[in-house]
């Protein structure tokens, strides 16, 4: 991230600012069983940032205090918290919405034998890391075998009930591109997931969601390593569509890191780039309990034209 954080202090980025806040969106930890090439956290089974107990039960706290319906689960791995299935638990208790991130190879590691039935019966939305229907692309993006262990996961998890109409159980899949490319439509290529893993797998889901790469961290530096980054953030500008303001998933969720500290979404926390409030370096959790941020400034630089460009990117797809 040094290499690359000079180059995002000057921007002319459009200033927002916030809706109602409807997601509180976790970062539980940046531990992960996977190192993909893409990744903006910068995971990998080497990372020991975790979120302390201490912290989670604050995460509930302020979803009993603020009546924020929505919690969204990342990290790295969320799964690898040792206190994720107790967040599960109590979230769900109090009738939030639950979302896990998750790379599907987490099912296959040893511990987690009992992962999928556990999101089943918590009734837990799993958005899935699946950037391609073909071994070949995944296992170069991913990691080798990478591919193979998702397959396994998805059919489980098809077998579980996730996936099907009417069930109750949302599976949806997210694709982004193997190099510094914009993706293409979300709804043909949505289309082609379904003939490809269908009819070859027999792998049924909800939705695909289409991801534009964000040049931080790892991806970003493999961008500088190649010579590829003014190029890719001038795509990235030139394609800016100034309707899809209204839609960037910064208006309507905050980002909570392992610490507790609050970012206007996950990328801006990988540069650390907090909450903007007047006279306050970082927010922390704590300080937001009670505290209504409708109407504040959202941090931007340049990176944000990553949510913008072409059909748009977000937690949740396309969004154009």
């Amino acid at each position: 991230m040094n290499a690359i954080l000079p180059l995002y202090q000057i921007s002319d980025f459009p200033p927002i600012r916030r809706g109602r806040l409807e997601t509180l969106q976790v970062n539980l930890g940046y531990r992960c069983n996977q190192k993909c090439l893409h990744c903006h956290v910068n995971a990998g089974p080497d990372r020991r940032e975790m979120m302390e107990r201490q912290t989670v039960d604050l995460i509930v706290a302020y979803l009993c205090s603020s009546g924020t319906k929505k919690l969204d689960l990342t990290g790295g791995a969320p799964e690898l918290n040792p206190h994720f299935r107790e967040l599960v638990d109590k979230a769900c208790g109090i009738g939030v919405h639950v979302i896990d991130r998750c790379n599907l190879t987490i099912l296959e590691e040893p511990g987690q034998e009992d992962l999928a039935e556990f999101l089943t019966e918590h009734q837990v939305e799993v958005t899935a890391s699946m950037p391609c229907y073909l071994q070949e692309n995944v296992d170069r993006q991913r990691g080798k075998g990478v591919f193979q262990k998702s397959i396994h996961a998805l059919q489980r998890l098809n077998q579980l009930g996730y996936g099907r109409d009417g069930s109750g159980w949302l599976l949806n899949l997210v694709y982004n591109p193997l190099g510094p490319l914009l993706p293409p439509p979300q709804k043909m290529l949505e289309e082609d997931y379904r003939k490809q893993l269908g009819e070859r797998y027999g792998i049924v889901f909800n939705h695909l969601y289409t991801f534009a790469n964000m040049p931080i961290n790892r991806f970003g530096t493999m961008l500088v390593s190649n010579g590829e980054f003014s190029n890719y953030m001038k795509l990235l500008r030139e394609g800016h569509r100034e309707g899809n303001l209204d839609s960037v998933m910064c208006r309507s969720l905050v980002s909570i890191d392992w610490q507790g500290y609050v970012y206007d979404c996950d990328f801006n926390q990988m540069l650390g780039l907090p909450l903007a409030i007047e006279g306050k370096t970082r927010l922390h959790l704590t300080e937001l309990t009670g505290m209504n941020i409708e109407g504040f400034s959202i941090a931007v630089w340049d990176h944000c034209y990553g949510c913008t460009a072409g059909q748009g990117s977000s937690c949740g797809g396309a969004l154009h």
